[in-house]
């Protein structure tokens, strides 16, 4: 595997400007760093919102390709020609079955269940990376991950043409470390969890001169998120909604949707409004939202124990931003526990047909429990995101869900099953009402 020579010259355009302290503000070259040399503070991109007033509207947006490319102009790659493997774009469905289950009039779910090319969000933050990643010089791209971003990482890699090392803990789910592995990079199953994978690839990244989608490229990589603000505003009509609910792993895709949000404004592509931001974890893992609970602007690292893996990450990189994000907007972050996760994979689909993984149960959860608590508004424009496809962790509903009924190629045989079935179904109602 080749090692990679950075390129000596820092590329830039007319929007993305500099790398940015977001504690101090110290500004630095647009390079592959992602921490502050004065206050060891992370790294974030800022952008000339002059330069974008004049060049972008919703004409050009939509003049783009059908893709989260259409915002280019938005996110830190210099080319003209990103890597564009039709990520993004994904539906905005208006829910109706569990709207009426909730008691909610008009909810709405982002459906990053069906991103391309790997099934979840991570598509986004990868593709933004990798592009950046050729712009800078690297050959070999790499990343510390809880299973989907290993998924992404390998197959835009591959696309792309990039050697790729990815580093997974040894205990994921069955169908991400195969949907990793199909696409023949290296992977390095840790044995040990999230944040030792990480601080592990923090080594690695400092010995190897690769480009790490979420350590040395992380402020490059963080911003593909905002593209699932971008096109919500857009889906909805180029309005923002009054509530989202997404799920908190670092604690970066909330924060990036928020400033998503926050960037359509000040260009003045959608009209300023108060928009709520709640977030979802599992109890299992959940130091944010037990900070977030305790009025806490910091928070205490944990041992994650959860089925939610995707979301497992003790000591959570973004966690205060995430926290006063919650704060400033009237928000909420709440967890749920394991069983609660299954419900919420369940309920999501048998009311909408959608089969999301664990995170995506957790949120579906955090969803319900802020209904009955009161918390979201009836009246709300509500937007929950689902951020990845339950066909990765199967695992997590095995032997909680139905079976099949196995008939005879008989048509006795099948009615015998049926009435069985229609027993069935009047007992577990008959549970449900007591």
């Amino acid at each position: 595997m080749s090692q990679v020579t950075q390129s000596q010259t820092t590329q830039t355009t007319a929007t993305f400007r500099a790398l940015k302290c977001k504690e101090c503000g110290e500004e630095y070259k647009l390079e592959a760093k992602h921490v502050c040399e004065q206050c060891f503070g992370p790294l974030e991109v800022s952008y000339d919102y002059d330069a974008l007033r004049r060049q972008v509207t919703r004409e050009t947006i939509q003049a783009g390709p059908n893709s989260m490319w259409r915002y280019r102009a938005f996110l830190p790659v210099a080319t003209d020609n990103p890597i564009d493997v039709g990520t993004g774009m994904t539906p905005l469905v208006k829910s109706n079955r569990l709207a009426r289950r909730l008691g909610l009039k008009n909810l709405y779910i982002k459906n990053d269940a069906v991103n391309m090319p790997t099934l979840s969000f991570k598509d986004r933050v990868v593709s933004v990376a990798l592009t950046r990643a050729q712009e800078l010089g690297f050959s070999t791209v790499s990343c510390a991950s809880t299973g989907n971003l290993a998924n992404s990482t390998a197959a835009i890699a591959a696309y792309a043409g990039l050697d790729c090392c990815v580093f997974i803990p040894a205990d994921l789910e069955a169908g991400k470390i195969l949907g990793t592995l199909v696409y023949n990079p290296t992977v390095m199953a840790v044995k040990g969890n999230y944040d030792q994978v990480n601080r592990l690839c923090c080594e690695v990244a400092n010995t190897q001169g690769w480009g790490f989608v979420n350590i040395n490229l992380r402020p490059y990589y963080s911003e593909g998120s905002k593209t699932l603000g971008f096109e919500v505003a857009e889906q909805l009509g180029w309005k923002l909604p009054d509530h989202i609910v997404a799920p908190l792993a670092s604690g970066s895709l909330f924060t990036k949707i928020y400033k998503g949000f926050q960037e359509f404004v000040k260009v003045g592509l959608v009209e300023d409004k108060s928009v709520r931001f709640s977030g979802a974890q599992a109890e299992g893992c959940s130091p944010i939202a037990q900070a977030f609970k305790e009025n806490r602007d910091f928070v205490t690292p944990v041992k994650p124990n959860t089925i939610a893996k995707s979301l497992a990450i003790g000591n959570p990189a973004d966690a205060v931003y995430a926290i006063d994000v919650a704060q400033k907007t009237n928000g909420n972050i709440e967890s749920v526990t394991d069983a609660e996760i299954i419900e919420g994979m369940k309920l999501l689909a048998e009311t909408e047909g959608i089969f999301t993984e664990t995170a995506g149960g957790t949120t579906i959860a955090v969803l319900k429990k802020l209904v009955e608590a009161g918390k979201i508004d009836p009246d709300e424009t509500t937007v929950v995101y689902i951020t990845g496809n339950g066909l990765k962790t199967q695992e997590a509903i095995q032997g909680y869900i139905g079976e099949p009924l196995t008939i005879e190629p008989k048509l006795d045989s099948f009615e015998r099953a049926l009435e069985r079935s229609h027993t069935l179904d009047r007992l577990e109602w008959q549970q449900v009402l007591i």
